[in-house]
């Protein structure tokens, strides 16, 4: 398991810019494909963007595709998420997430750790 802890969130107006961070422990943390998710009142937990254990590939929900990026420096142990164009309906508690997987997941149960989540709240 590893211990994650995300940080960057805020209050940003419609069309804005926010960029999270997750700090990863542990000296296995290269070998963790990692995954942001979020949660708005009243819904779903949903997958939001994904990065291999290596970072050579990304993939990313429809609803993000071309103004989120999600990226990784493992030398850090840390995962990005840059958002951009941000809209009303991205706000949300992000969570950030590792999965033991060569794949691509998108499921969250395939994710055995979690950080505590940090509020992104975009106004119109």
């Amino acid at each position: 398991q590893v211990q994650l802890v995300e940080s960057g969130g805020g209050l940003v107006q419609a069309g804005g810019s926010l960029r999270l961070s997750c700090a990863g422990s542990g000296r296995t943390f290269s070998l963790y494909a990692m995954g942001w998710f979020r949660q708005a009142p009243g819904k779903e937990r949903e997958f939001v963007a994904g990065i291999t254990w290596g970072g050579g590939m990304t993939y990313y929900a429809d609803s993000v595709k071309g103004r989120f990026t999600i990226s990784r420096d493992n030398a850090k142990n840390t995962v990005y998420l840059q958002m951009n164009s941000l809209k009303p309906e991205d706000t949300a508690v992000y969570y950030c997430a590792a999965a033991r997987d060569y794949g691509f997941p998108r499921e969250g149960t395939r994710f055995g750790s979690w950080g505590q989540g940090t509020q992104v709240t975009v106004s119109s």
